[in-house]
């Protein structure tokens, strides 16, 4: 089972700060999803990156096995 933590607005577009995922890929853990605003939940997937078990990746058909955290990085403002 892989834990999905989820930042800014990701965060605000889920509804939550995390879930647990036992999907097969990235692709099909985030469409899994149950966001309170799916359409821009959508929309972020797109620009986010990810970090799988520490590791930066945009690809979302990594495989999720074996993996224990995904944390959800959507681009952030400012610098």
């Amino acid at each position: 089972m892989t834990t999905i933590r989820f930042f800014a607005a990701a965060r605000a577009a889920v509804g939550t700060d995390e879930l647990r995922s036992d999907a097969p890929t990235l692709a099909e853990a985030l469409g899994s999803v149950p966001a309170v605003d799916p359409e821009r939940w959508a929309a972020l997937q797109e620009r986010c990156s990810y970090l799988v078990d520490g590791v930066t990746t945009r690809d979302r058909a990594t495989a999720l096995a074996g993996v224990g955290l995904v944390d959800v990085m959507p681009p952030f403002a400012g610098g």
